[in-house]
């Protein structure tokens, strides 16, 4: 599985919704997709971005249509003159079945 992450440092973080609200019409649009999540930074907590998106994804090639579907292709276009930054990292999901393969898996912290 392959986990697509996102995040995105408005140039005005008050178009958050509206960026968020853009990204979420893509959620479902291809097969393989798996889950889909768009989140915005919260006044209560620290955050260094103002918009995040979580997806993964059965394998590259669903990542790939994902990212060539006109639908992704329009919101890309829409909301590129909102942001300031992006910053992506894509990267295979480790399955721990074994006490062999948890010894290898990846441990991730978000800070």
């Amino acid at each position: 599985m392959i986990r697509h992450v996102v995040m995105w440092e408005l140039h005005d973080p008050a178009q958050a919704g509206v960026f968020r609200d853009a990204l979420l019409t893509c959620a479902g649009v291809v097969e393989g997709m798996r889950d889909y999540e768009v989140a915005m930074k919260s006044p209560a907590l620290p955050a260094s971005v103002d918009v995040c998106l979580v997806a993964s994804f059965d394998d590259a090639q669903a990542l790939q249509r994902y990212q060539d579907h006109p639908q992704h292709q329009a919101v890309s276009r829409r909301i590129g003159p909102l942001r300031k930054t992006r910053h992506v990292l894509d990267y295979e999901v480790v399955s721990a079945h074994s006490p062999a393969d948890a010894a290898r898996s990846e441990l991730s912290l978000i800070v």
